[in-house]
C-alpha cells in the first residue's frame, strides 16, 4: 500500500487553519498515487489544546472542520484519510470526549478509533479531557486491514518501562483481530535521547508481529513543548523504509512492500538535537503568538551568548536586539565581548549604563537602610534595573525579552526574581550549564561566533566586586548531576550520597531546589528539552515541609 506520511505543524486553536493544512496535504498526496494518507494526533484541534477541550464551542468548531475534510474527501475518491480530532463520546458518564483517530474515505466517516491509553505523567493529564476508548477496532481497506493506534497505545511496553503503567496492550489487540498495516498517530513532544527510543519500541513491535509500521508524529512547538516529527515507515523486518527530518514539515509517500535498510536512519547527535529543538521552540512561539522581535541582555557571559545565538538562527539577525547593561562592577572584558559577539551575530547592539540609576536607588534607600551593611539586596537592584531596562524596550517596540537563565541558576535560585528572570520565554531554562558549554562548541564548530573569552572566562554575575558563580556554588561539573539525580530521577539525598557525592553538597543543593520552588513558579515559560523541566511536568509543593 502506498501511504502519505504528513509530518506537520498544527497551530493549537486554528481549526480552519489546521483543516486547510491538511487539504492542502490531498492533492499532493493523490499526485503521488497514495492510497492513504496520514496525519497527526489532534491535528485538527493541535496539540496540546488543554483547556479548550472544556469550551463546547471549540468541539463545535472542530465538529464543523471535520464536515468540511468529509466534504473534500468526496473529490479524492481514491483515498484514504487518517487523522486525529477530539470528539463527543455521547455517553451518559465520563468525560464525555475523545481523542480519537478518524478513518474517512469517500465522503464516510468509516471509522473512529479512540485513544485506550490515556497518559497522565510529566507533561501528560489526558485523563483530565478524555475518556478512554471502549472497544479498539481494525479497518479493511484496499486489500490490507489497518490497525490504527494514538501515541501512548504504542508505548504498553514493559521493556519501556520501570512499572507497567497499563494493563491494556492495544497494538496486540489490532494484531489479533488481523491487522496487517498498523499506524500510529502521535503527538510526541522532544526530550533528550528520545527519538532512539521510539525508533526501538517500533521496532520492537515489527519484529514481534511481522506487520508494517506506519508512526506519524506531529512536528512544531507549542507553548514549552518542542515536537521533533521524525515520523517513519517500518517494513515487517524493523528495518526504516524511511524516517522523515526532525524538526521540519516534511509530506512522503512510502510503499509498505519496500524493503527497508538501516541506512535510511541516523539520529541526530545528542547535542545537534537539543540545538535544533531550541531553535524550532523560540521561532514557533515567536510565529504563532505574533511576535516579531526579539531583545536579549547580553551580560558577556556564554548563557546570554547562546540566547542570542538560538535567536538569530530562529528569527533572523534583523529581529534581534543585544543590550549590555555595565554597571559598577562590571567588567571591561564584558562589554567588549558583548561586543564582538553581537557584531558576529549582525545584531543591532546597544549600550546602556546602570551606574547612575543604581546610585539613584542607593540614594533613595539610603535612610531605610541605615545601620545595614550590604548585601544581596545591593546585588538583586542591580538585576531588576536591567530587567526594568529590558521591559521598557519590550514595552515601548513590541519587542519579546528572551530570558537566558540556564536550568542549573534556575534549580538552585541562583537568579533575581523581577530582575534577570524578567521576560517572555525562558530560552535555556531546561538546559544545565555543562550542556550549555556543549552547545556554544556545536555553534563555534565551523566559525567562531561565541568569543573565546566569553567561553574561557569563570562565570560570574559580576554584581560585586571579584565575584564568581562558584563562590555562592558547587562546581558545575558537581552541580548538574546532582541536579539530573534529584529532579530527573527522583534520587533520595541518601541516593545521590551513595553516588559519591559529599552530603554537605548534596544537602545544601537539595535544599536550595526545595526553597526555590516559589522562585520558578514565577519564572516565564520555557523550552522542555530533558525528561523533566520546571514546568507543566513538574508540580511541587511551595507551603511545605519536606
Amino acid at each position: 500500500m502506498r501511504i502519505t506520511l504528513a509530518q506537520l505543524n498544527p497551530v493549537v486553536g486554528d481549526v480552519e487553519g489546521n483543516v486547510e493544512r491538511l487539504i492542502n496535504v490531498l492533492k499532493k498526496a493523490q499526485d503521488a498515487d497514495a492510497d492513504l494518507v496520514v496525519l497527526s494526533e489532534l491535528f485538527i484541534s493541535g496539540y496540546p489544546p488543554q483547556d479548550l477541550l472544556e469550551r463546547k464551542w471549540f468541539i463545535r468548531n472542530v465538529e464543523k472542520g471535520i464536515e468540511e475534510v468529509v466534504k473534500a474527501s468526496s473529490f479524492f475518491p481514491d483515498l484514504g484519510i487518517i487523522f486525529g480530532a477530539p470528539l463527543y463520546s455521547y455517553k451518559d458518564t465520563g468525560r464525555g470526549l475523545y481523542n480519537a483517530a478518524l478513518f474517512i474515505h469517500r465522503g464516510l466517516i468509516n471509522l473512529i478509533q479512540p485513544k485506550s491509553l490515556l497518559p497522565t505523567y510529566d507533561v501528560f493529564d489526558e485523563a483530565r479531557y478524555f475518556d478512554p476508548a471502549p472497544e479498539i477496532k481494525t479497518i479493511p481497506f484496499k486489500g490490507e486491514v489497518i490497525g490504527i493506534s494514538i501515541c501512548e497505545d504504542a508505548w504498553s511496553l514493559p521493556e519501556l518501562w520501570q512499572r507497567q503503567f497499563y494493563n491494556l496492550d492495544p497494538i496486540n489487540i489490532l494484531v489479533h483481530k488481523g491487522a496487517t498495516i498498523l499506524i500510529n498517530i502521535s503527538a510526541s513532544p522532544f526530550t533528550i535521547g528520545k527519538e532512539e527510543v521510539r525508533f526501538k519500541m517500533i521496532q520492537n513491535h515489527t519484529k514481534k508481529y511481522k506487520i508494517p509500521f506506519i508512526f506519524v508524529n506531529q512536528v512544531g512547538a507549542n507553548d514549552e513543548l518542542i515536537f521533533d516529527g521524525r515520523s517513519m515507515a517500518i517494513d515487517r523486518e524493523g528495518m526504516p523504509i524511511d524516517v522523515l527530518p526532525p524538526f521540519e514539515e516534511s509530506i512522503k509517500t512510502i510503499d509498505t512492500s519496500e524493503k527497508g535498510s538501516l541506512e535510511n536512519y541516523k539520529p541526530l547527535e545528542e547535542i545537534e538535537s537539543v540545538y535544533k529543538a531550541l531553535v524550532l521552540g523560540v521561532r514557533d512561539y515567536f510565529k504563532k503568538c505574533g511576535f516579531k522581535k526579539a531583545v536579549i541582555g547580553l551580560s558577556g557571559g556564554i548563557d546570554s551568548s547562546m540566547v542570542a545565538c538560538i535567536a538569530v538562527e530562529a528569527i533572523g539577525k534583523e529581529n534581534v536586539l543585544g543590550v549590555t547593561m555595565p554597571g559598577p562592577f562590571s567588567s571591561k572584558g564584558s562589554v567588549e565581548d558583548s561586543k564582538e559577539l553581537a557584531e558576529n551575530l549582525g545584531i543591532e547592539f546597544k549600550i546602556i549604563p546602570i551606574s547612575e540609576v543604581y546610585e539613584s536607588y542607593l540614594k533613595t534607600l539610603k535612610d531605610s537602610f541605615l545601620g545595614r551593611e550590604a548585601d544581596t539586596t545591593e546585588e538583586n537592584i542591580q538585576a531588576r534595573i536591567r530587567g526594568n531596562i529590558l521591559m521598557a524596550l519590550s514595552n515601548k517596540f513590541g519587542y519579546l525579552v528572551l530570558t537566558t537563565g540556564n536550568k542549573s541558576e534556575l534549580a538552585v535560585g541562583y537568579c533575581t526574581l523581577y530582575g534577570d528572570m524578567s521576560g517572555g520565554l525562558a530560552v535555556i531554562s531546561d538546559v544545565p550549564k555543562t550542556m550549555v558549554y556543549k552547545l556554544a562548541e556545536y555553534i563555534n564548530r565551523i566559525r567562531k561566533i561565541i568569543p573565546e573569552a566569553i567561553i574561557k572566562k569563570p562565570p560570574s554575575a559580576e554584581l560585586k566586586p571579584n565575584q564568581l558563580d562558584q563562590d555562592t556554588l558547587p562546581p558545575y561539573e558537581v552541580l548538574d548531576p546532582i541536579l539530573y539525580y534529584y529532579i530527573e530521577e527522583g534520587f533520595s539525598k541518601e541516593e545521590i550520597i551513595d553516588k559519591g557525592y559529599k552530603s554537605e553538597v548534596v544537602e545544601w543543593v537539595l535544599n536550595a531546589v526545595n526553597r526555590n520552588e516559589y522562585k520558578r513558579r514565577q519564572a516565564p515559560l520555557g523550552l522542555k528539552v530533558t525528561t523533566k523541566a520546571f514546568g507543566l511536568g513538574r508540580r511541587m509543593p511551595i507551603a511545605a515541609k519536606f
